[in-house]
């Protein structure tokens, strides 16, 4: 036998995390001829209903997070929120699990993260600690700035945009740093990947828009409308991020393109990440596939775009809970270009995301244009009321 001969499965993969990313990864991963084990605390969960098997158990449970490792040849995840404690002292023992436990510790706490940043020279706006938030805290630190709790916060969740001292009753309570507030001309994400022989790739860089008030990622335009200069320097940002951390798997890493023409780190994801959607079917190798080529050790794919993309979120409608209803289907699927993909998750809630949109065509403006179409025709709400 070769060394390029594998018996199947290829890899018996664990995902911690049952979530709609756990589900794209699964979709990959078997065509990759691996099979999953996902934990996740929700019977049924949207990876799990496409996963071999499924653990059903919390993700600071060490007992089930290590039946998931001792079950399988490599762990991963599709969440930051997850005991890291337990999965350093797994690894310890010889249980791989990519991307490190020990960077994800960092990660996942936001003011570590934004230390780790400053320490490797990435640009990233200004940020103290604030360990005891108080009106006079951020006060003294001057306005407008951006609170964000330390750790747990996720889609908006967990960051206050505090413009003025009218806007402190909005101030989180615990644990949190806060940033300046960057005045940008856009923001914009890079998916870069990396495998353990610290070859790394780029995706084109995209145009995130965020759903007012809320900052839930609501529209996103591939590629971003950059100047060439300005395209590498994002890329090359993306790859000096991912090296200075020294993650192995894929990373989502959001920026700010600031007024001046500078481009600043918000932040990093250690995982799959929203703003790749749009890879599955617009791209070479989508950011699924990448992820597990790194983490298994196979040579990464192609990240060539094949076609401008625009992604829209599909988000439970405020108005209901309960038993998702998906209205405009048929019209959505109508429309040239377009791919919907539903998450399987088995209660609409305002808000939470149910599935997403890729629309492509032939500019990114033409996509935009279906997208707004989509939104106004498809909607997911529950068969309940609050």
């Amino acid at each position: 036998m070769t060394t390029d001969t594998h018996a199947y499965p290829i890899a018996r993969l664990g995902v911690i995390g049952g979530g709609q990313l756990g589900r794209m990864m699964v979709k990959a991963a078997r065509r990759l001829g691996c099979t999953c084990t996902i934990l996740d605390p929700a019977p049924g969960s949207p990876a799990g209903q496409v996963a071999a098997h499924q653990i059903v158990g919390g993700l600071h449970d060490p007992a089930k997070l290590r039946e998931l490792a001792e079950t399988c040849d490599v762990t991963t995840y599709d969440i930051e929120d997850i005991d890291t404690a337990t999965l350093v002292e797994l690894e310890r023992e010889g249980r791989r699990i990519v991307p490190s436990p020990a960077l994800l510790a960092v990660i996942q706490d936001k003011l570590l993260q934004k230390q780790a940043l400053l320490e490797a020279g990435i640009p990233t706006a200004d940020f103290i600690d604030v360990p005891a938030p108080s009106p006079e805290a951020l006060a003294a630190f001057g306005f407008p700035l951006v609170q964000k709790a330390r750790r747990g916060g996720y889609d908006g969740r967990g960051v206050a945009v505090l413009r003025g001292p009218r806007d402190l009753g909005r101030m989180l309570p615990g644990p949190s740093l806060a940033e300046r507030f960057v005045e940008h001309a856009r923001e914009v994400a890079v998916l870069a990947a990396r495998g353990a022989d610290d070859d790394i790739r780029t995706y084109p860089p995209v145009d995130m828009v965020f759903r007012e008030g809320e900052n839930v990622l609501d529209l996103l335009l591939a590629p971003a409308d950059l100047s060439p200069e300005q395209e590498t320097a994002a890329r090359d940002l993306a790859v000096r991020t991912v090296r200075a951390l020294g993650g192995v798997g894929i990373f989502g890493v959001e920026m700010f393109l600031d007024r001046s023409g500078r481009f600043l780190v918000n932040e990093v994801a250690p995982r799959t990440h929203n703003s790749g959607h749009w890879t599955i079917e617009a791209c070479v190798t989508d950011q699924f596939e990448q992820h597990l080529r790194a983490v298994l050790g196979l040579p990464l794919g192609a990240t060539d775009l094949l076609s401008p993309a625009a992604m829209l979120n599909l988000l439970g409608d405020p108005s209901g809970h309960g038993r998702p209803l998906i209205r405009g289907l048929a019209a959505a699927l109508a429309i040239p270009g377009v791919c919907v993909h539903i998450y399987g998750k088995a209660a609409s809630q305002p808000h939470r995301k149910m599935g997403h949109v890729t629309v492509l065509d032939s500019s990114r403006e033409a996509a935009r244009i279906k997208a707004e179409q989509v939104r106004k025709a498809l909607t997911i709400t529950g068969e309940g009321h609050p």
